[in-house]
C-alpha cells in the first residue's frame, strides 16, 4: 500500500541494528510482523560512528527516518564495566546525545530507545518499576553505562518539555539469544556461561556462573562434566527483580519465552553458528 491509498509511509531506523535485540527485530519484521507502510532500515557503527555529531546526522540525512528505535550502545557484562566505567559513560553519552538531537532536527516523529535494568538503584525495594529509576544511585560495578543510560530518560523529558518530541523508551529485562555477545570475559552472563560450557565439551573444565542458569545451561548442551562455583568473583548487583505490570497493560496477550525453552535455543544457535558468534 502507498501514501496514495491513505497511508503516510514510515521509515524506521534501527541504530544497533546488527546486534542482539536489533536482529531479533529484524526477525520479527521479516516474518510478517512489518506493516505496508513500514520501511525498516538497520545500520551498524560500519555505517556511520554513533559518537561522531557530523556522522550521525548524515546518517539521519540519508535515510530520513520518520521514526527511530535507538538500540546502539556500547555494552559489557560485569568485569569489562568494572574495568572501563568512564568509557562506558563517555560513549555511551556521546551516542545517545547524537542520536536524540540527530532526531530532532531531521524531524523524526517518534524515538524509542533501549535502556537497561541495570540502571535501576542498587538499594531498592522490589519489584522495580520504571518510576524508580532516578531514586538511587546504581551498583558501583556499572555506574557508568547505568548514569549513561538514565540521561536517556532526562533527555526524552527535555526534548518534549522544550520542543514537544515524542521520545521514550523502554526497559527490557533478561534478555538474551541468538546474535548476542558470547566473549567470556566481556560478556554478560547467559551468553558468557553457554560459551564455556561449549568450551568445557570440548575439554575445558572450569565453570563459573549462577547456579540455576549455569545448571540450565548444562542441561540444555547436554554437558557431562562437573559444574564449579568460582566464589572468588564480584557477584555484581545481587537482585533486579522488575515489574512488568505495564507491558501487560499495553500488551495484555503477550507471550513470554519460558527461560528453559529460551536457554535451549540460544544453545543450539551458539553450538550451529559458533564459527560467526560474537566472541
Amino acid at each position: 500500500m502507498t501514501e496514495a491509498a491513505g497511508l503516510v509511509p514510515k521509515r524506521v531506523l534501527v541504530t544497533g541494528g546488527t546486534g542482539l535485540v536489533g536482529r531479533a527485530i529484524e526477525k520479527v519484521v521479516a516474518d510478517g510482523e512489518g506493516r505496508p507502510d513500514e520501511e525498516w532500515i538497520f545500520v551498524s557503527s560500519r555505517d556511520a560512528d554513533l559518537t561522531n555529531a557530523a556522522e550521525t546526522k548524515a546518517l539521519f540525512e540519508q535515510h530520513k527516518p520518520t521514526h527511530v528505535i535507538h538500540l546502539a550502545a556500547m555494552v559489557g557484562g560485569l568485569f569489562k564495566n568494572i574495568r572501563h566505567n568512564l568509557d562506558f559513560w563517555r560513549r555511551n553519552i556521546h551516542i545517545n546525545d547524537n542520536v536524540l538531537h540527530s532526531a530532532y532536527e531531521t524531524g523524526v516523529q517518534k524515538v524509542v530507545s533501549c535502556l537497561s535494568t541495570c540502571i535501576f538503584p542498587d538499594k531498592t525495594t522490589y519489584p522495580i518499576d520504571e518510576s524508580m529509576i532516578h531514586n538511587g544511585p546504581p551498583h558501583s560495578s556499572n555506574f557508568g553505562y547505568s548514569y549513561a543510560k538514565r540521561m536517556i530518560d532526562v533527555q526524552n523529558r527535555g526534548y518534549f518539555e522544550q520542543h514537544g518530541c515524542r521520545f521514550t523508551a523502554v526497559i527490557p529485562t533478561n534478555v538474551f539469544g541468538p546474535h548476542d555477545n558470547f566473549n567470556i570475559e566481556d560478556g554478560h552472563v547467559l551468553p558468557g556461561l553457554i560459551h564455556k560450557v561449549y568450551l568445557a565439551k570440548l575439554g575445558e573444565e572450569e565453570e563459573v556462573s549462577i547456579r540455576e542458569a549455569a545448571e540450565a545451561i548444562v542441561e540444555a548442551m547436554d554437558f557431562k562434566g562437573e559444574l564449579v562455583f568460582d566464589t572468588t568473583k564480584a557477584d555484581g548487583q545481587f537482585k533486579k527483580t522488575a515489574s512488568n505490570a505495564k507491558l501487560r497493560r499495553y500488551l495484555p496477550g503477550f507471550q513470554f519465552t519460558p527461560f528453559r525453552q529460551a536457554v535451549k535455543e540460544t544453545c543450539a544457535w551458539f553450538s550451529t553458528n559458533y564459527a560467526n558468534a560474537r566472541k
